[in-house]
């Protein structure tokens, strides 16, 4: 899939998007006005399981795909669906397609830790993917997949309606920005992503996969943590 690079200014140009989801848009400018949802009572909250119950179905009909192919399960998400911090990884791997659920074994224990180091309980935030079924022998997924699932991906941030966005790896970064470029030098930055006429702040930060594989860039991670940290503070949101 080709991609055109970020232009002179630092702002995603229409061609990179349409890549991806014509109906993305991202700006790496700070704006100054955020559309928020008011707090979600209980008919909003089961409003969301039955779309989240929708899409999963829509996903799982899903037919010519070689991931689904080689999987046992389908990982949508897990979590808190009105928390308004979302989390997205890259992919699946052998513990969460066996188990059914995102973030398990090692990587799910570095991921708890993580957040816990800035007081945030894993629990209370929601967890997905960029793709939902785990590819053969682990393999990053193509950009072909990464687009394909987008579509889902989108739908799925909509109705989840955080009020932060955190990719986590580079297909991650590829399924909500379109970028190919190394995840190091876009980490670490906050973006924004225009949803539905909803503007939410993302950070693009290593995948715990990543960091348990090569553990000196813990730091770098902890830097973004700090980030994360401060923007919840910042935009006074409740976790």
């Amino acid at each position: 899939m080709t991609k055109n690079d970020l232009n002179q200014n630092g702002i995603y140009v229409q061609d990179l998007i349409d890549t991806i989801e014509p109906d993305f848009v991202f700006n790496n400018d700070p704006i100054d006005r955020f559309k928020f949802n008011k707090p979600i009572g209980d008919e909003l909250s089961l409003n969301k399981k039955e779309q989240i119950s929708k899409l999963k179905a829509r996903i799982n009909s899903i037919e010519n795909c070689n991931l689904k192919n080689n999987s046992n399960n389908l990982i949508l998400g897990d979590g808190n669906i009105n928390s308004p911090i979302m989390i997205i990884g890259e992919a699946p791997g052998e513990n969460e397609d066996r188990l059914g659920q995102s973030f398990q074994g090692d990587v799910g224990a570095l991921l708890k830790k993580m957040f816990l180091a800035i007081d945030i309980e894993i629990e209370k935030t929601y967890l997905s993917y960029s793709v939902n079924f785990r590819p053969p022998e682990d393999r990053k997924p193509t950009s072909q997949e990464v687009k394909r699932y987008s579509v889902f991906l989108k739908e799925h941030i909509s109705i989840i309606n955080p009020k932060i966005l955190i990719l986590m790896g580079s297909t991650a970064m590829e399924a909500v920005t379109g970028l190919s470029s190394k995840i190091s030098s876009e980490r670490g930055e906050w973006k924004e992503i225009i949803l539905n006429n909803k503007t939410i702040p993302l950070i693009i930060t290593f995948n715990p996969s990543y960091l348990i594989r090569f553990p000196e860039n813990k730091k770098y991670s902890w830097e973004d943590l700090k980030k994360i940290k401060q923007k919840i503070k910042d935009l006074k949101i409740k976790i």
